[in-house]
């Protein structure tokens, strides 16, 4: 079980694609035809062999929209797991008494996207691929975009919420795993060194996923092309579509 792909949301998709091209040397985005059906655009961009979508609502009454406004303004939407199989994953959440609210089986693809209301803080997905490099999610060509001098890698999520405790425990049920304390918060370790954290919310907005973490070559120097456009916090911490990115040497 892997942290495979952050999702945020924003209104406004091409000034958020501009800034993640900027402070995190992207080059490639995906526009997923597949998310329409959900009325939202997007861009989805390889991150070495993990990958940041960005949707935006293009109509009215959207699940994306109405997160916009709970949450006042951009911010996280989605955390998605690769899973070695994705029908097992998916039994274990009806096991837990989790709501799957899409789900979708074709060439070898096993998608499972659960209820955040049944387990707190974000939409989550568990999906498996005929292969490891076959991420459908990033298009058909995303290897051959796939840039890492840079950004190398998304290697952490952070949920936030009023009962952390109990989101990591949910959490752990839904996907079998263990969680700890680590910090103010709790935690839950995954393969390749990656985790998801569950903290107290302090910035008032709310539950949600809050903050994500990039592996990068120079974390000075993204932090320095944030701070020339004005995206850093009062803490100095670089900030991308409403959600803090913590830098992490890669």
């Amino acid at each position: 079980m892997r942290l495979r792909q952050i999702a945020l949301v924003a209104r406004d998709l091409d000034r958020a694609c501009a800034q993640i091209r900027e402070v995190l040397g992207l080059d490639y985005a995906y526009d997923d035809p597949g998310v329409g059906k959900f009325g939202l655009r997007n861009a989805v961009f390889p991150v070495g062999d993990t990958f940041l979508e960005v949707v935006s609502p293009k109509e009215e009454g959207t699940t994306a929209g109405r997160l916009l406004a709970k949450r006042g303004g951009d911010g996280g939407y989605m955390v998605i797991l690769h899973v070695d199989d994705g029908l097992a994953a998916r039994a274990q959440v009806g096991r837990a008494g989790a709501r799957v609210i899409e789900q979708a089986d074709f060439d070898g693809v096993v998608m499972t996207h659960i209820h955040p209301k049944d387990i707190g803080g974000a939409i989550l997905s568990v999906d498996s691929m005929p292969t490891h490099a076959d991420w459908k999610w990033g298009g058909p060509v995303w290897r051959d975009h796939a840039r890492t001098d840079v950004s190398a890698a998304i290697v952490g999520a952070e949920l936030q919420g009023p009962d952390p405790e109990q989101m990591a425990c949910r959490w752990g049920e839904v996907l079998a795993r263990e969680h700890e304390r680590a910090g103010q918060g709790w935690r839950i370790r995954l393969e390749d060194g990656g985790e998801l954290r569950f903290v107290p919310a302090r910035d008032g907005r709310g539950e949600g996923l809050a903050a994500f973490d990039v592996a990068v070559a120079d974390p000075d120097a993204v932090r320095a092309s944030a701070a020339a456009r004005g995206l850093l916090d009062g803490a100095g911490e670089v900030v991308l579509c409403g959600t803090r990115v913590r830098l992490v040497a890669a």
